[in-house]
């Protein structure tokens, strides 16, 4: 699912706002994830799922194309954990 297929959804079952009013607020709802995640906080989405920061080492890789060994430098990256709902809807569904 993209970003403008999840705003058609939301527009197709709240009919109080119009197409701009949601995208305006599932934009606001990305940012405020993101801002949180920058600050090394955690979001949580009851029944959803929840995503951290977590820190990868720096380690030894290989350029695919010429074979040549580089060092990967230390960085962050986005985890998200999903919730054990969303898990059981996964594995139930037909």
């Amino acid at each position: 699912m993209t970003k403008s297929e999840l705003i058609e959804a939301v527009s197709a079952k709240v009919t109080n706002f119009s197409r701009k009013d949601i995208e305006v607020i599932v934009d606001t709802l990305f940012d405020s994830m993101s801002a949180s995640l920058s600050k090394g906080d955690k979001v949580e989405i009851r029944g959803f799922g929840s995503f951290k920061i977590k820190a990868r080492d720096g380690r030894q890789g290989r350029n695919p194309k010429s074979g040549e060994n580089i060092f990967i430098e230390s960085k962050k990256v986005p985890f998200f954990k999903a919730g054990k709902e969303i898990r059981e809807r996964i594995n139930n569904s037909k």
